[in-house]
Formats: structure tokens, sequence, C-alpha cells
């Protein structure tokens, strides 16, 4: 009791995913295998976009940041999760419980904004070619990523300096695989009702509000494709934008049913299905519906292995 009292005042403990028994350690086995390829391609496709200069455009640019806030997402949860499971030591300290939620937060709010900001950079580019260079330079570019990764540090902040001033004197035993605001609030023994609404109402305004410029641009898009005599020029911009679109899809897929419900009809099934969507698989497949498609990167992956085959 007196070890337990102990580590109560200073330690969460991530209750995880999965057991021991041989269908968890497959399950394990898979969760484990996509986290591997999250890491490798965003990695692989970061260097692609290093190695090339004709990768060095104002797109890239925004993808390479895509990739950066994926892989932080990924690499903030897998590890510590793969090692509790593996030495089969659960406990998380609360400097490190506080580190998974600014990370995993100010990621997740970054990616939002950047959803927005790359939809604008696509409506630049279609519905104003001669433009694009004046409206979408380095600086201006440099700045609508700065911005959105300082909206993700200031969510992050927000959440992290509230969630842990809450007192937790009961069990700290944590109903997740890692530290997530959610999962976190049951545990207090505080009346955290009314953050929970306003936590409710900022993820209802970040994705609502990134959502309309997102919906807008395309909008113009569509209207500017439907336009273009050239069916080469037509079917070039609806794959760059499809991509994009795919994208969306997934992590407004994702954040909805993350965020979007209300905390009395969330459950803590459902928040872990709903976390290893947005931590794993969407990490997993963005460079890969980004990469599949596109002839530029293909032809960087081309130029880059002929190197190191000679």
């Amino acid at each position: 009791m007196e070890l337990w009292n102990h580590t109560s005042l200073s330690d969460f403990l991530l209750l995880g995913l999965f057991s021991h028994s041989p269908h968890d350690f497959f399950l394990f086995s898979l969760v484990l295998l996509a986290s591997t390829v999250a890491l490798a391609s965003n990695i692989l496709f970061l260097l692609l976009i290093q190695a090339d200069r004709r990768l060095h455009t104002s797109m890239y640019f925004f993808l390479s940041q895509l990739s950066i806030m994926d892989l932080t997402m990924t690499a903030t949860v897998v590890p510590k999760m793969a090692a509790n499971f593996l030495s089969g030591r659960k406990f998380i300290s609360r400097g490190s419980c506080a580190a998974q939620v600014f990370l995993v937060v100010m990621a997740g709010g970054a990616e939002c904004f950047l959803m927005a900001v790359m939809a604008y950079d696509r409506y630049v580019a279609i519905c104003h070619p001669l433009r694009y260079p004046v409206l979408m330079n380095w600086k201006a570019c440099s700045f609508l990523a700065l911005a959105s990764w300082m909206g993700g540090v200031a969510d992050s902040v927000i959440d992290v300096s509230v969630v842990f001033s809450f007192p937790y004197c009961g069990s700290l035993q944590v109903d997740h695989f890692f530290c997530e605001v959610p999962a976190l609030l049951r545990l207090s023994c505080a009346d955290t009702s009314l953050f929970e609404d306003l936590v409710y109402a900022c993820c209802v305004v970040m994705l609502l509000l990134p959502l309309g410029v997102i919906v807008a641009s395309y909008a113009w898009v569509l209207a500017a494709v439907i336009r273009m005599p050239s069916t080469e020029g037509k079917h070039k911009a609806l794959t760059t934008c499809s991509s994009h679109l795919g994208v969306v899809g997934l992590y407004y897929g994702g954040a909805v049913l993350s965020y979007l419900p209300r905390a009395s009809a969330r459950t803590p099934a459902g928040d872990r299905a709903t976390s290893i969507f947005y931590t794993i698989v969407t990490p997993m497949l963005n460079p890969l519906i980004y990469s599949l498609r596109n002839r530029d990167v293909a032809r960087a992956l081309r130029k880059v292995l002929g190197r190191w085959r000679v």
C-alpha cells in the first residue's frame, strides 16, 4: 500500500491496448509493423524532398511539414507503448505524461491548420497560376507553416496547463495506451465539466474553420477545372488535388470521431480505437497517398536508388 501511495503521487499507470495472450501478441505485431511503416515512409519522404531539387516547391514544403507532424505523433506514442508492453512495466511519470499530451495535441492541432494551408496553396496554384510565385513565395510559405505550428502549440499549452492543474486523488490507472486528455480527465476527482465543454468548443472551432477554408478553396478549384479547355490540364489538376483530398478525408474522419462526440458519449474502447487511427494509421497512409500517384516523387525515388546502386 505504501508503494502504491508513493507511485500514485508521481506516476500514472497506462493500461495499454493488449494483454500478453498469443492473440494479443499477434495484434501487437500488426500495430508495431504499421508504426514502423509510418515512421520509415515519412522519413523516406522527407529525404526524397531534400535530395531532389525539383521537389523544392511550396507544395512539397508543406508536405514535408505534414510528414514531420505525423512523425511527431507516431514517435511520441508508439515507443512508450511498445516498451510498456514488452517490459510489463506500465508506469509513466507525470512529466512524460505531460510531454505526450503536449506533443500529440500540438501535432494534431498543427496538422488541422496545415490542411487548410495546403488547400489554399492548391487554390492559388490552379486559380491564379501567374501570381502563384508571388503569393506563395518562400517567405509566405514559411509564415503559413509557422502559423500552423504556433496554432498547435497554443492549443497544447492550454491543454497541458489545465489538465495537470486538476487534482488526481483516486486511481491513476489510465484506460488508454498513451496519455490523452479525455482519458486523464476521467481520473480527476474535481469537476472537469466546464473544461470539457471548453475543449469541445475549441475542437469544433479548430475543425470547422479550417474545413471551411478547405471547402471554399476546392469549390473555386473545381470551378476553375471545369473551365479548363485542356483535358491534360484537367487531369493534372484533379490528380494533384485528389491526393490532398484523400489525406483531408483521412484526417478529418479520424478527428471527427475523436473530438466531436461529447464527453458523455465517449467510451475508453472507442477512444483507443480512434487514437490508433490518427496516431498510426493516418501517418502510415499519408506518404503513400502522395507517393503512389505522383510522378515527381517516383522520379526522385528512382534517382536516389540509382545513386545507391552506383
